[in-house]
């Protein structure tokens, strides 16, 4: 679809290890390039944002970022739009009132709450309470929940058992051990 103009799509990793992909800021930015590159009229918003600011020489405020975003989003015959937040249990949720992760829920929930049929919002994250909490309160039209499946369950294990399998040096220990290795992984694994 997106390769026959009949829809855009934007994908943000949170990730806990560089610090400009766990926060709200990011998100945005993130989006509005992304968005940005693909359609001349989210081009012309973000470019309208940047003359605003005195070209560059003003940070805007996340206020203005997401003002941008939904003008983006409002465009006229814009065609669908799929947003994909991945991870988002790595935004910190540690500092601060609100914390990131909350500000970050807080711009889904508005998302959604703008209610435009070709927007499509794509959430991945880990099923931490918070964050379960604040999307169960979203309306959405689909929900899975990989974190109790036996299929995810079993193919953690498959790839564990093959890695210590496949290891040097694990292969050559006694097959209690491995099989303490397995079981120990199989039941931290937590879905990761």
């Amino acid at each position: 679809m997106r390769k026959a103009g009949l829809a855009l799509m934007a994908y943000f990793f949170f990730d806990f290890r560089d610090s400009r992909k766990r926060h709200r800021r990011g998100l945005l930015s993130s989006l509005l390039c992304q968005l940005s590159a693909k359609s001349n009229a989210c081009s012309e918003t973000l470019s309208d944002l940047y003359l605003d600011h005195d070209e560059g020489g003003q940070q805007p405020s996340e206020d203005a970022l997401f003002d941008c975003l939904t003008k983006m989003l409002r465009v006229p015959g814009q065609p669908a739009v799929y947003l994909i937040v991945d991870a988002l249990n790595e935004c910190p949720n540690v500092s601060g009132i609100p914390t990131a992760r909350e500000k970050v829920l807080q711009l889904l929930e508005d998302l959604v709450s703008l209610d435009l049929p070709n927007l499509h919002i794509c959430v991945s994250s880990r099923p931490e309470s918070d964050i379960r909490t604040s999307l169960d309160l979203v309306p959405a039209p689909f929900r899975v929940f990989l974190d109790d499946e036996s299929g995810q369950k079993a193919d953690i294990s498959t790839f564990i058992t093959s890695f210590v399998d496949s290891d040097r040096k694990i292969r050559k220990w006694p097959a209690e051990y491995k099989q303490l290795i397995i079981d120990t992984l199989e039941e931290k694994a937590d879905g990761m």
